[in-house]
């Protein structure tokens, strides 16, 4: 939809509104305004929201607009059947705390008592915009979610590298993000902007039927967490997160249960870590290389949380600009399977443009036992001044291979500038670390490296560097049934061996650039 055709949907949708109400209401269209909202930005008007909404619900459902203007409000109850419009030139923008009480969080015994999750993830009725439980909901419009005063959690985050002891509640009365929905079904979150919400500016946990379409968030923490939902959208967004996540599936512990989310579709949207907060939304793209702890994130993520299974998820047609790359992560006993990620481009990728964990952090219930990753496919990858450090990981735990990886039609360019030294190093195996790209530390292959990792297939591959590297360009160590093809890959500075085999069974290379055709049934330690 042109933004020609977005505005006139919304000039057509006000004056019908304004046609039908009547002392505020008619036709199920409820306007905040008559039920004593001010919209002067001063005054605050979250009793008024919320008496609208009760009318539209009582009404059996409707439309709860909000006309331009600023709309000061501490937690807004939704409800089933409510549709949240917001007109063109409004603004919900969140109170400071210190200026009205947010609501506080719900009890959640098990979140309480286990911890498997932070406490960000386990509550929801902290927040500007919540729903717990509820049907056919909508929040569209072409205004503005501004989440001015709410707290976004990082001056209690703490933990080890495992990822425990990070449940750190947010402060009395205090609200801590733009969107928080749990167990809702048959939900629609479009063409609305959020701006600096909280730490998630969208939580969805357990919710089913969920669309999430041409929503822009610029934002200080995470942009969107999808954890345990099943049947999602999520087209057409643009995100600015620099100090957190973009788009991110999980599938934590928070409802009480080990609940998978599936049947997922990410496509056509933006992802960057890199620009100042806000300037994404007002069109001047300042780029910071000064984002708070340089984390440049903004990448599309699956797991770290991981209890849960993730299964069927398609990630297509996705632009990425100074952030990491995409991750999919299993380390809390998930299964991942059948994910499709094509059509991707990436540049200025800090961190590995492909990351991929399976790992035994093991952060839940009592019996939880190490996962799978398995019938993983990336094609149509295109990627520019990428990390030097790290290239690509793929690495499972001994005794748990990732499992059926296919990587074909990828075009790389990478910093550059390994040493032979590095070429030699052993990365620790860090089985129970927390899951991130840089967890072991600078990687002896400048390109691919591939750890306990069964049935692979590697086919038109392209990889270089902009300065001279002198490591290999692949890595495999335990690594059984894999096949290379088509490569165009650049051999390193001294000579450095295209392929590093460390304990290698069922390997083969046929049209490597520089390379006769290898067919190495067993290899302990063998470079070429």
């Amino acid at each position: 939809m042109t933004p020609f055709s977005r505005a006139a949907s919304a000039l057509v949708f006000t004056i019908l509104c304004a046609a039908t109400l009547a002392g505020g209401q008619g036709a199920g269209f409820y306007d905040v305004r008559s039920f004593g909202a001010s919209g002067d930005g001063k005054t605050l008007d979250t009793a008024a929201i919320n008496r609208a909404i009760d009318a539209a619900a009582a009404g059996g459902g409707g439309t709860v607009a909000f006309p331009a203007g600023v709309y000061l409000s501490a937690s807004i109850h939704l409800q089933s059947n409510i549709t949240l419009f917001l007109e063109p030139g409004s603004v919900i923008e969140a109170a400071r705390p210190d200026v009205a009480a947010f609501d506080d969080p719900e009890s959640n015994p098990v979140a309480e008592k286990f911890q498997y999750q932070d406490f960000g993830h386990s509550h929801w009725k902290n927040s500007l915009i919540w729903g717990i439980g509820l049907e056919n909901v909508a929040i569209v419009g072409p205004g503005v979610i501004r989440g001015t005063g709410l707290d976004n959690g990082f001056d209690r985050f703490s933990g080890d590298s495992n990822g425990a002891n990070r449940y750190r509640d947010n402060p009395p009365h205090s609200g801590n993000k733009a969107i928080a929905l749990c167990r809702c079904r048959n939900v629609v979150i479009r063409d609305v902007a959020i701006l600096h919400g909280g730490w998630f500016a969208i939580l969805a946990t357990g919710v089913s039927n969920l669309t999430i379409d041409h929503v822009l968030l610029d934002t200080n923490r995470d942009g969107m967490d999808i954890d345990a939902c099943r049947n999602v959208r999520v087209t057409r967004c643009s995100v600015n997160s620099p100090w957190d996540d973009g788009i991110c599936l999980k599938a934590s512990y928070a409802l009480g249960e080990v609940r998978a989310c599936e049947d997922v579709v990410i496509s056509d949207c933006f992802l960057s870590g890199s620009f100042d907060e806000g300037t994404l939304w007002d069109g001047t793209y300042k780029w910071s290389d000064a984002a708070y702890r340089s984390s440049h994130m903004g990448r599309i993520k699956l797991g770290t949380e991981s209890n849960g299974d993730f299964k069927n998820i398609a990630v297509t047609n996705c632009v990425f600009d100074g952030s990491r790359g995409f991750a999919i992560e299993s380390v809390d006993g998930s299964h991942i399977e059948d994910i499709a990620i094509s059509n991707i481009t990436m540049r200025h990728v800090y961190t590995a443009p492909i990351f991929i964990r399976l790992g035994s952090r093991l952060r839940g219930p009592e019996g939880t036992v190490t996962g799978t990753i398995r019938r993983i496919t990336i094609s149509n990858v295109v990627a520019s001044d990428s990390d030097w450090s790290l290239g690509n990981v793929v690495s499972g735990v001994p005794g748990h291979n990732i499992e059926d990886i296919s990587i074909s039609n990828v075009r790389i360019q990478f910093q550059g500038r390994g040493t032979p030294e590095l070429g030699l190093r052993v990365p620790p195996e860090e089985e129970r670390s927390y899951p991130d790209p840089d967890m072991f530390g600078p990687m002896p292959s400048y390109g691919f490296f591939f750890r306990h990792v069964a049935g692979l297939n590697l086919h038109d591959v392209k990889i270089d560097t902009a300065k001279g590297d002198a490591r290999p360009a692949f890595v495999l160590a335990d690594v059984r049934d894999a096949r290379f093809r088509a490569l165009d890959v650049q051999r390193g500075l001294g000579n450095a061996p295209l392929f590093d085999l460390r304990g290698v069974s069922g390997f083969s290379s046929d049209d490597v650039r520089g390379l006769d055709p290898q067919r190495l049934p067993d290899t302990v330690n063998t470079k070429f």
